[in-house]
């Protein structure tokens, strides 16, 4: 704890010394965090204010909302906030904060997906028992499981991360606090923990993402079965869950499972899962569901 002590902020280097870029990536991000906040605050109240809430699909999409929104306030507002200054710092114990909270929410919204995939399958294979299998008791055992595997997830990699000593130097390849740029200015041997690191959140990210894709895949070869009406309904619902699988779970994989080849383009491709792929999520659910639309009316 006394190694630990001698560093008690951290200098985030972000992305650019050129002025132009960050004011470029200040105007960008700014931007996608609002149409995040906005989307995902129309969908929590047109949800809230209508029958769909009693829906199990529409249930579990609020709640991947609010997760979308408290996963990306970890780390946006101060990612726009450092653009605007020369010297970007963060404190110790925020720094901590921020990489609980990333890997916490963030398993959540895996979670939630997850069982968004179980929701489908449900609905599509057995439909006849669907409202049996997917009552209300039932899903909200499935959150409150996504919220108890959060804490599952993240509590051990913090307690992993918040024993590093950190003796300097305190900068941070970054834009905000993340496990493996931390392990780098670690005064210590890292090795264990970062194979550790991979196992919890890299395998945990690969297994998710084939569950996900053997899960779709049954959904899809059931399609066959359905009336015409019922496969465009369900390949409308379905392609829209995958779309956001894979463009969630690829730079996640990519990061946490190949730490050593995704190691040059690290930051940039972390803008992908924390920033650019959560905006669109809202019109991705919703784009092309009546349901949706008549509510938000």
């Amino acid at each position: 704890m006394e190694i630990q002590r001698n560093v008690s902020e951290f200098i985030l280097l972000g992305f650019s010394y050129d002025q132009n870029m960050q004011v470029f990536c200040f105007v960008l991000f700014l931007f996608c965090y609002v149409a995040l906040l906005a989307g995902n605050l129309l969908i929590l109240v047109s949800i809230r204010c209508s029958p769909l809430f009693h829906q199990p699909m529409y249930y579990f999409l609020s709640h991947l909302s609010t997760m979308d929104i408290c996963y990306t306030s970890s780390i946006t507002p101060k990612l726009i906030g450092d653009l605007l200054v020369e010297r970007k710092t963060i404190s110790y114990g925020n720094c901590m904060l921020q990489v609980f909270t990333m890997h916490f929410f963030g398993m959540i919204e895996v979670l939630i997906l997850t069982v968004m995939a179980f929701d489908r399958y449900a609905a599509i294979c057995k439909p006849l028992h669907y409202l049996l299998i997917m009552n209300r008791t039932r899903c909200s055992l499935l959150l409150l499981a996504a919220w108890a595997g959060g804490a599952v997830h993240s509590f051990p990699q913090f307690f992993m991360v918040i024993r590093l000593p950190f003796c300097g130097p305190n900068e941070i390849d970054h834009y905000f606090c993340d496990i493996f740029p931390l392990l780098k200015v670690a005064c210590t041997d890292t090795y264990i923990t970062g194979v550790l690191v991979v196992a919890f959140s890299g395998m945990v990210a690969l297994v998710t993402f084939i569950v996900l894709f053997v899960s779709y895949g049954i959904i899809l070869f059931t399609l066959r079965n359905l009336s015409a009406e019922g496969r465009r309904k369900a390949l409308s619902t379905c392609g829209s869950h995958i779309m956001v699988v894979v463009l969630f779970f690829m730079p996640c994989i990519h990061t946490y499972v190949l730490p050593a080849e995704s190691e040059n383009g690290y930051k940039e491709i972390s803008v992908f899962y924390t920033v650019i792929v959560p905006m669109p999520n809202p019109l991705i659910y919703t784009l092309r569901k009546m349901e949706m639309k008549i509510a938000m009316g």
